[in-house]
This record gives C-alpha cells, sequence and structure tokens, in this order.
C-alpha cells in the first residue's frame, strides 16, 4: 500500500509530535502539506519533510483553497480555532484527525461532528489515553471479567504544580475566554477515559471547582511582577527562573522550555522570560481557570465514578481504583494490581512501553493514535479508532454538562 499523506495544520508542540510518526514510519505515512503561520514552525516542518514550497501555507484558507493535497489533515491548532479548518477541510475530502478537545463550547463540536459525518470522512480525536499499553491492559482485564462487573471508579489526575504554572496559569489555556474550561482543557482526557473504560454512558454528572491559589488576594508581599526582578523568587516554588532556567542547565530544552521560545539557549530563555508571558509572577496573570475540581459521575446500570484534577500535587502518573463484584484493580499509569476477592491474592502485571521518543509520550499513547488513524485511512475503516465521532461528541458533552453543574450548582442530566 501507498503511506497515507499529511497534512499538518498547526505545527507547533502537538502538530509537530504527531508528524514524526512519518519521519519514524516512512513507508505508512508522508508529511505533504503544512499551514502554519509561525515561520519557524512552519519552515522546521516543511525542512525536515521536504514538503514542496508550493504545499506550505502561513494559513490553513490557503490550503483549503487548493485541490486536496493529502489523505488526511492532522488539525493542531489552538482550542478555539478548530471548527473552521475542520469544517472547511472535511467538505475538501480530507479524513481528520483533531487535537483535543473538539471545540471549546457545544455548538462547535455538534458542527465538526455533523460535517465529519456528511462528509463521509475518517475521524478522529487525539484522546490518546485510549491508546497507551496500560489502557489496553487494563481495558482487557476488564472484558475478560477478571474483577466480575465493574460498579465503582475512583480516578486521580495529579496535574503537577508546575505544570498548572505552565500551562494553566501563565500559558495559553489559564484563560476560560482565551481557551477553554480547565476539565475541558485538560481533563476531557479523564472523562473520555472513564467512558472508554466503564463501557456505559453517563446519565447524571455533577461538580465543584475552584480557584484557590493563583490568585492576586495569595501574593507574597515582596512579589515582583517578573520573576527576574523579584525578592521573593528564591523562596517561591513557581518561580519561571527555576522551571525554564533550572531545566536549561540540565540540558532539558525540550517541552516545556522550547514553549517559550525557538532560541532554548540561557540567553534566549532568559529573553523570553523578560519580555514573554512565561515569565510573569503566577500572582499577577490573567488565569481565572481552576485549580482543583472534582466530578462525580452516575453511569446507565447505577455504575457510579469519581474523578479529580489537581493542580496542587507532585505530578506524576494518573491514579484509579476500579471495584468489581469479584475483585478490584489499582492502576498508577504504569502497574496494574489486581486483588481477587475469591482467593485473595493480587497479581501485578506491569505495562512499561519503554519508548523516549516523541511518540512514546502518553504512554504510548500518541504511537497508538497515529498507529490507529493511519491504518483507518489507509484501510477506509473508522472501526480502527477508538474515539470515533459518536462517543467522542459523547464525552465531550459530558465535560459541558460539569461544566454547567459546578456553575450552576447542580446535578445535570445527560
Amino acid at each position: 500500500m501507498k503511506p497515507v499523506t499529511l497534512a499538518i495544520v498547526g505545527a507547533g508542540s502537538r502538530g509537530a509530535g504527531y508528524a514524526t510518526y512519518a519521519e519514524a514510519h516512512p513507508d505508512m505515512a508522508q508529511v505533504t502539506a503544512v499551514a502554519e503561520p509561525r515561520e519557524h514552525y512552519r519552515d522546521h516542518i516543511a525542512d525536515t519533510y521536504s514538503v514542496a514550497p508550493e504545499r506550505v501555507f502561513s494559513d490553513w484558507r490557503q490550503l483549503a483553497d487548493q485541490p486536496r493535497l493529502a489523505d488526511a489533515a492532522l488539525i493542531c491548532t489552538q482550542d478555539a480555532m478548530h471548527v473552521e479548518p475542520a469544517v472547511a477541510l472535511a467538505a475538501k475530502g480530507y479524513d481528520l484527525l483533531l487535537e483535543k478537545p473538539m471545540a471549546p463550547d457545544e455548538a462547535g463540536c455538534r458542527q465538526i461532528v455533523e460535517a465529519a459525518v456528511e462528509a463521509g470522512v475518517i475521524f478522529a480525536v487525539c484522546h490518546v489515553m485510549r491508546y497507551t499499553t496500560y489502557t489496553q491492559a487494563l481495558k482487557k482485564m476488564l472484558d475478560d471479567g477478571l474483577i466480575g462487573e465493574v460498579v465503582s471508579l475512583q480516578h486521580l489526575e495529579p496535574v503537577g504544580s508546575w505544570h498548572q504554572a505552565h500551562s494553566f496559569v501563565r500559558g495559553n489555556w489559564g484563560n476560560e475566554a482565551a481557551s477553554s474550561p480547565m476539565l475541558l482543557a485538560k481533563s476531557c482526557h479523564d472523562l473520555d477515559w472513564l467512558r472508554y473504560v466503564m463501557g456505559e454512558s453517563c446519565e447524571s454528572i455533577q461538580s465543584f471547582g475552584t480557584l484557590v491559589h493563583f490568585r492576586a488576594e495569595e501574593r507574597p508581599a515582596t512579589a515582583g511582577e517578573r520573576c527576574l526582578e523579584c525578592e521573593y523568587e528564591p523562596q517561591c516554588p513557581y518561580s519561571a527562573k527555576r522551571i525554564y532556567l533550572g531545566r536549561v542547565e540540565k540540558g532539558h530544552t525540550g517541552w516545556p522550555v522550547n514553549v517559550l521560545t525557538p532560541d532554548t539557549t540561557t540567553e534566549g530563555v532568559t529573553e523570553a522570560l523578560r519580555t514573554g508571558p512565561y515569565g510573569r509572577c503566577v500572582y499577577a496573570c490573567d488565569n481565572d481557570v481552576v485549580d482543583n475540581q472534582v466530578v462525580n459521575i452516575l453511569f446507565r446500570g447505577g455504575k457510579t465514578a469519581s474523578f479529580c484534577m489537581e493542580g496542587l500535587s507532585q505530578g506524576g502518573h494518573r491514579k484509579t481504583y476500579l471495584f468489581g463484584t469479584r475483585g478490584q484493580i489499582y492502576g498508577d499509569g504504569r502497574y496494574l494490581k489486581r486483588f481477587d476477592f475469591l482467593t485473595e491474592e493480587t497479581e501485578t502485571v506491569d505495562t512499561e512501553a519503554g519508548d523516549a521518543s516523541i511518540l512514546g509520550g502518553h504512554g504510548g499513547g500518541d504511537l497508538g493514535l497515529m498507529q490507529s488513524f493511519v491504518e483507518a485511512v489507509a484501510h477506509r475503516d473508522q472501526s480502527r479508532v477508538l474515539s470515533g465521532p459518536k462517543e467522542t461528541l459523547e464525552t465531550h458533552l459530558m465535560v459541558f454538562a460539569a461544566e454547567k453543574s459546578r456553575r450552576q450548582n447542580s446535578v445535570v442530566t445527560m
């Protein structure tokens, strides 16, 4: 079979990361077009994959104005910039791989799904947690009935204190009006994962969430506007100097450092901290998304789940307890520990993916996603995608219902 051809729409961290699948598997996929407004990132894709100059665009609209230049489009723009290119490129016949979330509101999500279904294109959203070796091992244990029928689930996402400060205070997803609520921007992965693991539809949902710490009221008296010029900085756990320059000193210039600037030298990062958004005091930003949130879910059949997003945490892998009629499972993102009620014995399964590449990210979920999508496009088989249009829309609607509950202090029926 000929390689599947890909157009990269949005060549930032995620777009460039997914594109590396073509670099690692040139027999399966090739990048043949790119649309990106920032010259450095656009040129990186064009140069890396030898994209012809006439297929390099500064705006997705220029790509959409051309005859179809690839089999599929990978839409990795910012959250609020998904609807227009997705609808337009679906109409052109491009199969679509769409970075999560689909859109920051219900209307946008429905518009994208309707466009994809009407055009009859292969459609996938980057809910990479479904594709990890860990999740697939867990799913098999559940499908094999190893703990009987699942009755209840507890799930924790420890975002991590520095990650919260990087992405959801100083970064692109700190302000709801400019991006989306925290639950959608960060944890739509998790609600989608809960739906996948439980295997049932959500009937009702309830949520509480607040912004407790990253506020002006919590600002130390001696704190400055920027970390480079701040008396309190040496005592601050959220110091931009420590988070970014500390990584540069250790030779770590990938994410999150390369988000600040293409120049990841000490001088380049220092200048970005002096002038850019990532050098701001975390107590003096325009952020308004929550730093903690809980969601309670009633699934069909009386099954229940609780989810906690904790921005103020050590970080690391998500933690999950699943309780069934014949046993329970504890998972930490790598190990699955199953306790059997009958034998009272514990079995431990190691699901380590062992891949340090970009596509090894999210426990191998990025690679699994790309493999599934490329195979679906090559074979014209939507079933090879684990996050198709119908169920993806359903899990986005769960997020919107949870946000409605949080704002209205109510239980929302789906």
